[in-house]
């Protein structure tokens, strides 16, 4: 797939983008999710040889190749490894599956009721080499934890002015200002931070194309002038906790929002499974969240 395949199979495919991205901070839990006991590795590079292990196998799964995963986040080490012998991004889009990277490098600390990215100091080496690997994309996260109009809009604005930096590399950025699902004024705060979301999107230069991924909002089709913005490509929706279930039946309430989920994709996922186990558990999910994400 070259650029222009991508951004179609992107801006209309039928399925949902799988996050495949958890770094060092995330990495052990994840492990120990899959049936990967701490005892198992010692060190990064064995952490990290293990959590390649299981991403290398769920890309290989013949139901990942189906169609229904149209894009797959990762993390910088899984896009530097190889599955099948080849580059991972490479192998990612011999199966149709468009290649996203991680950019960020964690969360600042809590300050008007938000987590700002950390200076991001690594970054224009980074797009760099993403670009030369064929990644098509780039995803960013900062979080949300109250209706603090100060602290939304300063979230907003680093996303885009970073966002911006990246596409000026010739990646397309997925902003991801993630509202934390447990915040008791989450509805509020949507709603000042679809306003900030769309003055963003309005003082874009003309032909610049970006992704969101948002929370999963309180109030269905909320995030729907976002979808239809000439700017957007995709609004893809994060599981942000919920489980599989519970994740899905909220997306289908959303029309034109699809999933880009993590947790909700792998949470049944065990090293132990036999693999018509694991092929059966992992297409059971996809099946599921693909439908979810194309409900309405």
């Amino acid at each position: 797939m070259n650029t222009q395949d991508m951004m179609a199979r992107i801006a209309t495919g039928q399925g949902f983008i799988a996050a495949l991205d958890q770094s060092g901070g995330s990495t052990p839990k994840a492990l120990r999710g899959y049936g990967v006991e701490d005892s198992e590795w010692s060190g990064d590079d064995e952490m990290f040889a293990q959590i390649h292990a299981m991403r290398a196998r769920v890309i290989t799964s013949p139901c990942f190749g189906s169609g229904k995963v149209i894009g797959a986040i990762l993390f910088e080490k899984t896009m530097d490894g190889e599955v099948d012998g080849m580059p991972t991004a490479d192998a990612l889009k011999a199966r149709g599956i468009v290649p996203f990277i991680k950019v960020d490098q964690g969360l600042a600390d809590e300050a008007d009721g938000v987590q700002l990215m950390k200076p991001m100091d690594k970054l224009p080496a980074l797009l760099e080499k993403s670009v030369a690997k064929g990644m098509f994309g780039t995803k960013m996260r900062s979080v949300i934890k109250s209706a603090n109009p100060a602290g939304i809009a300063a979230v907003v604005a680093q996303q885009f002015e970073v966002g911006n930096q990246i596409a000026d590399a010739g990646l397309v950025p997925m902003l991801e200002p993630e509202y934390d699902i447990h915040a008791a004024d989450r509805a509020e705060g949507e709603d000042i931070l679809m306003a900030e979301i769309m003055k963003g999107l309005d003082a874009l230069p003309e032909g610049r194309k970006v992704m969101l991924k948002l929370s999963i909002p309180v109030k269905a089709g909320h995030y729907t002038p976002a979808i239809n913005h000439p700017n957007v490509v995709r609004v893809v929706a994060l599981s942000g906790g919920y489980s599989t279930d519970d994740a899905c039946d909220l997306l289908a309430k959303n029309p034109g929002m699809i999933a880009s989920f993590s947790r909700g994709l792998l949470q049944d996922l065990r090293k132990g499974q036999s693999d018509e186990e694991f092929d059966g558990t992992l297409s059971k999910a996809i099946d599921q969240i693909a439908a979810a994400s194309c409900a309405g």
